[in-house]
C-alpha cells in the first residue's frame, strides 16, 4: 500500500492532505458498488449511452469518469470513455480474471473502518459475539487466492526447499502458495491446515490446477488442538499477525515437535523494523486491521519474532529478501532451522 508522500506530517498543509487522501478510495469504490467496469466492458462509451446503461445522474457519471481517468483505471478517446487493460481484466466481473472476492473484501472493509473509534474504546472486535460463517470463510479465502496469485509465483521461484519432501501450509487458507510450491518442486508433497470451509476452497484450486495427488487437506485448530505429521518445511504465511505474542510462541513449538533433523519454518508477514515499533508504516497500519477483526492479533518486529523462535527450540533464524516487488509486504520471510542433529518429536 503507499502512503501519503508527505510523511511524517510536519505542517498543517501535509496533514490535511493526508487527511483528504480518502477521496480517491471513495471515488474508486463507487465506481466498484456501480459495476462501472463491468458496464463498459472493452468499448468505449459516451457519459450518456453509459449513464443510461447503469441507470445514474449523467452529470454524476461524468464527474466519476473524469476522476478515474485522472488515476489511469479509464482513458478518454475520440469515442468516449473505455476501461484500461487492467480494469477489464480485473474489475469486469465477466472477465475470468475477475477478482470478485478480494473486491467485495476491500467495499467490506471500507464500512468496517468507519467503526474503528467503537473498537478503540471496547477493546473488542466487530462482530466478536457473531459465529463465523462457511459462506463468509470460503468467501474470504479465494479473496486471500486472489490478492496472493502474484507473489505466491515469485516467492515460490525465489525460494529454496532443498531437498524438502514434505510441507505444511500451516493457515493455508486456499493453499495458493502449497500450490506454487507444488509446481516448482516436483518431488514435494504438501500439507493444508486451516478451517473445514478454507479447505474447501483449497480443495477446488487442487483439482484446478491437477495437483490434487500432491496434496492433502487437514482441518484442524491449531491453537486448540495438536498438529499432527511430521514435516520438512512449514509454511507461516499472513497467520502470525492473527495470534498473540504468546498464541505465536505456543505455534513455533508445537511446530518444532513437528519438524524433522534440520527441518525450517518460513514466516511471511509484514514486520515491524525499527527498535521503536513505527517503521515501516503499513505494518503500523495493518494492526489496525488485526484490532479490528481478531481477539489478539498484531503486528511484530522482526527482531521478537526470532527471539520467540529461539524460544521454541530453533537453533537459528535468518531473514530471507525477495527481490523487490515481488514478495509480499516487504520482501522478507523469515526462517527459522532446527538442528541437524535433533529429532525430537511428541
Amino acid at each position: 500500500m503507499t502512503m501519503p508522500s508527505t510523511l511524517p506530517l510536519r505542517t498543517f498543509a501535509q496533514f490535511r492532505e493526508a487527511v483528504y487522501a480518502f477521496r480517491i478510495p471513495r471515488i474508486i469504490m463507487s465506481a466498484l458498488e456501480l459495476e462501472l467496469f463491468s458496464s463498459m466492458g472493452k468499448q468505449a462509451w459516451t457519459v450518456s449511452a453509459l449513464a443510461k446503461r447503469l441507470r445514474v445522474s449523467q452529470r454524476g457519471l461524468d464527474i466519476i469518469l473524469r476522476n478515474v481517468a485522472s488515476i489511469g483505471l479509464v482513458k478518454a478517446t475520440v469515442r468516449g470513455y473505455q476501461a484500461h487493460a487492467m480494469a477489464q481484466r480485473y474489475l469486469n466481473k465477466h472477465s475470468p480474471d475477475f477478482r470478485g472476492d478480494y473486491l467485495q473484501l476491500i467495499q467490506r472493509q471500507w464500512e468496517e473502518w468507519a467503526q474503528l473509534t467503537a473498537v478503540v474504546k471496547t477493546g473488542r472486535p466487530l462482530d466478536d459475539d457473531a459465529p463465523e460463517t462457511p459462506e463468509y470463510r470460503q468467501s474470504f479465502s479465494w479473496a486471500m487466492h486472489q490478492r496472493s496469485l502474484e507473489s505466491a509465483k515469485h516467492v515460490s521461484e525465489q525460494l529454496s526447499l532443498g531437498r524438502a519432501q514434505t510441507l505444511l501450509d500451516l493457515g493455508g487458507g486456499p493453499g495458493t502458495y502449497a500450490l506454487h510450491f507444488l509446481k516448482r518442486n516436483p518431488t514435494l508433497q504438501a500439507t493444508v491446515m486451516d478451517r473445514p470451509a478454507a479447505l474447501e476452497v483449497a480443495k477446488t484450486l487442487a483439482a484446478r490446477y491437477r495437483l490434487q495427488t500432491r496434496m492433502s487437506f487437514l482441518p484442524c485448530d491449531f491453537i486448540n488442538e495438536p498438529i499432527v505429521g511430521h514435516y520438512d518445511v512449514a509454511w507461516y504465511s499472513n497467520v502470525l499477525h492473527i495470534y498473540s505474542a504468546q498464541e505465536n510462541l505456543a505455534i513455533f513449538r508445537k511446530l518444532r515437535r513437528r519438524l524433522a533433523s534440520g527441518g525450517r519454518i518460513l514466516i511471511q508477514d509484514t514486520f515491524l523494523q525499527d527498535p521503536k515499533g513505527l517503521v515501516p508504516v503499513e505494518a503500523n497500519v495493518f494492526a489496525v486491521t488485526m484490532l479490528l477483526h481478531t481477539q489478539t492479533g498484531n503486528t511484530y518486529s522482526l527482531r521478537d519474532v526470532q527471539d520467540w523462535l529461539k524460544r521454541a527450540g530453533f537453533a537459528r533464524t535468518k531473514v530471507l529478501r525477495m527481490k523487490p516487488g515481488t514478495g509480499d509486504w516487504n520482501g522478507q520471510i523469515l526462517e527459522g532451522r532446527i538442528s541437524a542433529t535433533s529429532r525430537k518429536r511428541k
